[in-house]
């Protein structure tokens, strides 16, 4: 692994997962928002990628829609490492033809233990992703900036 992803593996171990993802809004304003994410290749690209877990009615979910890039960024204290670039979104609205829909409830599972979650009733976790129509988002590692 690079060592500029390293160092964002370890900050997202070291927060639980807790980031900052940005994208801009339709009028060039930035929208932010607090997720549970953590380093995962892409499933279709095998890219590396920062993922989380999305409610299918959240709003960033229908803004990286649009803007189609994002900016996420984890820290520790005064040590921080952010992941720009492309966007891929893959849940029961956005079906993606490279990826077996099937998959899902597994892929759903696998972004959420990268992002550090653990679940005692997986039969339960998966019945609440799909009621809420939750989508599983993956952030290229286009470009990492950091400053360790």
């Amino acid at each position: 692994m690079p060592a500029d992803l390293e160092l964002l593996r370890r900050l997202a171990l070291d927060e639980h997962g807790l980031a900052v993802i940005s994208t801009v809004r339709a009028n060039g304003t930035v929208h932010s928002s607090v997720v549970n994410a953590g380093l995962i290749d892409d499933p279709v690209s095998d890219v590396p990628s920062v993922g989380f877990v999305a409610r299918g009615d959240a709003l960033k979910l229908r803004l990286l829609r649009t803007a189609g890039h994002a900016t996420i960024v984890f820290r520790r204290g005064w040590n921080w490492a952010g992941v720009q670039g492309a966007v891929r979104i893959i849940g029961p609205d956005d079906p993606d033809p490279d990826f077996d829909q099937d998959k899902l409830p597994s892929l759903l599972r696998d972004v959420f233990r990268a992002a550090t979650g653990t679940h005692d009733d997986w039969a339960e976790y998966d019945r609440v992703m799909a009621a809420e129509r939750r989508a599983a988002v993956f952030i290229a590692a286009d470009r990492v900036t950091g400053n360790s």
